[in-house]
């Protein structure tokens, strides 16, 4: 098996007991009645995206992102580049359009959010229920199905969303550490993989799909086998920790509500020293995670990072609405706008 960079986010190589009761009909409701009355173009704005609590310039650059990815979508949903048609991607640029808030339905991006969906299932094993060929695709594929349950008038959401997070369980069940890795079919694990698959599991519950607690038990402690006594994190261990790791780390206790823990408060000690880091091999996928981490970890150093986060990927998105990267604009422009999406909290996920 050839060596893969620990915050590589898709390759082809082969959470504690929580009972959270997401409001997510009540939200589903509220964006609807939101929706349905606004203007049906590429510049409508919902009440909650047009209050002063979004600040103009990530809108600005927010509209500019979907448009792009709009345009640039194929008709079977996918993009060109090398992660353009991993399902995984395409959850991604499912999730920016539901982050924003507009009408997944019937608003400007409906038939980019039906092609991605379609594209998604098409993807699916209908046996096994697995999507795509790498766990990370399946993790990031079925958070998008868990976000889009209840948001997209589609009935084959909900058993697809039910097969994916069968598999993810029984792979985890036929995994001796707890966690996962690239393969269903794998016996040792990583943080990123396994954290992925742990904020899939959570998006699942939220949305109502059942997921055992043991699941998330297991799945925490192999996340806690890779924390130094810093708080920092490691790939499949505690050496050599990691800024994008210990981000993952973190958010995973934070969907766990396990924010008193004291390796928590370590970890957010470690990010907050980090506030300047930018990874340079997968800064998209650092961004992503990030933002997130520290969004559910401390509101006062979110909005820190938030500021210096809006002035990089404004300074660095291309006129066409687009970020750049090896991996395919469509890696690197949605993962960019899911770390500015925050900003909205129209995902289920965003919630604290």
């Amino acid at each position: 098996m050839r060596r893969i960079s620990p915050d590589s986010p898709f390759t082809h190589e082969q959470q504690l007991p929580v009972s959270m009761k997401n409001p997510r009909r009540l939200l589903t409701a509220f964006l609807t009645c939101c929706m349905t009355a606004a203007p049906q173009n590429a510049t409508a704005q919902s009440p909650m995206r047009t209050s002063s609590s979004v600040p103009p310039q990530v809108e600005l650059m927010y509209v500019k992102g979907l448009r792009y990815l709009q345009n640039a979508q194929k008709t079977d949903g996918t993009y060109d580049g090398t992660y353009g048609r991993e399902p995984g991607i395409i959850g991604f640029c499912l999730m920016s359009v539901l982050a924003h808030g507009d009408d997944p339905n019937a608003g400007p991006y409906a038939t980019m959010v039906r092609r991605c969906v379609d594209y998604i299932l098409s993807r699916q094993n209908k046996v096994s229920g697995y999507i795509g060929d790498s766990m990370y695709n399946h993790g990031f594929a079925t958070l998008a199905l868990a976000e889009a349950y209840g948001m997209v008038r589609d009935d084959r959401i909900g058993p697809a969303l039910r097969k994916a997070v069968t598999l993810t369980l029984t792979a985890q069940k036929k995994n001796k550490t707890g966690g996962w890795r690239y393969s269903p079919e794998s016996t040792d694990a990583d943080s990123t993989v396994t954290g992925c698959q742990i904020v899939s599991l959570f998006a699942a519950r939220n949305a109502g799909i059942p997921v055992p607690d043991e699941a998330f038990e297991r799945g925490l402690k192999y996340m806690a086998s890779c924390r130094d006594k810093k708080g920092a994190y490691g790939y499949t261990g505690p050496a050599g920790p990691r800024v994008t790791l210990t981000a993952i780390g973190s958010l995973t206790l934070s969907l766990a509500r396990l924010k008193t823990d004291p390796s928590f408060k370590d970890s957010l000690a470690y990010l907050k020293k980090h506030l300047n880091y930018r990874d340079s091999t997968y800064p998209f996928y650092f961004e992503y995670y990030m933002s997130q981490a520290l969004f559910h970890a401390d509101q006062e150093v979110w909005k820190e990072w938030n500021y210096k986060n809006m002035r990089y990927l404004g300074a660095s998105q291309a006129p066409n609405g687009s970020w750049l990267s090896d991996h395919s604009a469509a890696y690197s422009t949605s993962a960019a706008l899911l770390s500015l999406a925050l900003n909205y909290r129209f995902l289920p996920i965003y919630e604290q």
